[in-house]
């Protein structure tokens, strides 16, 4: 049966070890990889040795580096509001601050050309109770980090992130329309979106242009109170068959990449995100 949508992996949530990570990965059919904890450590810190090693281990088993899973823009953001304590923050090794930017940026470049990747995926900033008031700076930085994006032939990926100001698809669609740049664009993640409170599919997937979407991250949860609970991908709160044949009626052409989260039965992480890998392959398999 023909395979509607080529998947990958965030390595990190198969193994801490890249080359575990990556055998596991091809079992269940993935071609591509994202990095972001390498060695023990966030993507952005790896040194050039690192990062050569990690991207042989990733293209000896036959694979590509299709995004720098970067902590730009991860970080609070001064003389803003106060941070909205509802949400938990995941910093994945990354400790970097608003001052840390300028230089973060230009490593995170470096690391993309070097691994040969198109996409660094960025943020909006730690998420404050007044989202709206942070939106200008967002955009701001967002449009300043395209600029700068395109002088290198890469994408800003921005993803929505329940943790960070533009976290659903009514608020990652209000920063497209303020910036027309083909060098931003979205890293749609539905689950996300569902923690934010919003129904990701349709109606926040429905706000998107889908021509701005450039990747995806699949992983599946409940949500109560903002608080969530993952599960298997494909079978918690959101409709995954309905939002992959909405990808393929709107051209969507890019990788639809596991971001598992599940601990997994037992506490198995890796078992849990070979689940969801087979998960994901049986769902973008018509």
């Amino acid at each position: 049966m023909p395979q509607l949508f080529p998947i990958a992996a965030i390595t990190d949530e198969f193994s801490a070890d890249i080359s575990a990570a990556v055998r596991s990965m091809s079992e269940v059919g993935m071609t591509a990889a994202e990095l972001r904890m390498v060695f023990g450590k966030n993507i952005i810190d790896l040194t050039d040795e690192e990062l050569d090693r990690g991207k042989a281990i990733v293209t000896e088993r036959g694979m590509k580096i299709i995004s720098i899973a970067s902590p730009l823009l991860k970080c609070v953001l001064p003389d803003a509001p106060e941070i909205d304590s509802r949400f938990q923050q995941d910093i994945f090794a990354s400790r970097h601050t608003f001052e840390d930017q300028p230089r973060l940026t230009d490593r995170a470049f470096e690391i993309a050309k070097r691994m040969g990747a198109r996409i660094v995926r960025v943020f909006s900033y730690w998420r404050t109770v007044k989202p709206e008031a942070c939106f200008d700076r967002v955009v701001g930085a967002l449009r300043a980090l395209a600029e700068r994006a395109a002088g290198h032939d890469l994408i800003i990926g921005l993803e929505n992130e329940h943790a960070c100001n533009i976290a659903t698809g009514l608020e990652t669609a209000r920063v497209l329309a303020a910036i027309d740049h083909p060098n931003l664009q979205v890293v749609w993640d539905p689950c996300n979106a569902l923690v934010s409170g919003e129904n990701p599919f349709p109606e926040g997937y429905g706000r998107l242009a889908p021509q701005r979407i450039v990747h995806v991250h699949a992983k599946d949860c409940f949500v109560r109170d903002h608080q969530p609970t993952f599960g298997p991908l494909g079978e918690c709160g959101i409709d995954w068959k309905g939002q992959i044949a909405a990808l393929v009626a709107d051209g969507y052409r890019g990788y639809i990449s596991l971001e598992t989260h599940w601990p997994g039965p037992g506490g198995n992480k890796h078992a849990a995100s070979m689940i969801c890998g087979r998960n994901l392959k049986a769902l973008v398999t018509a």
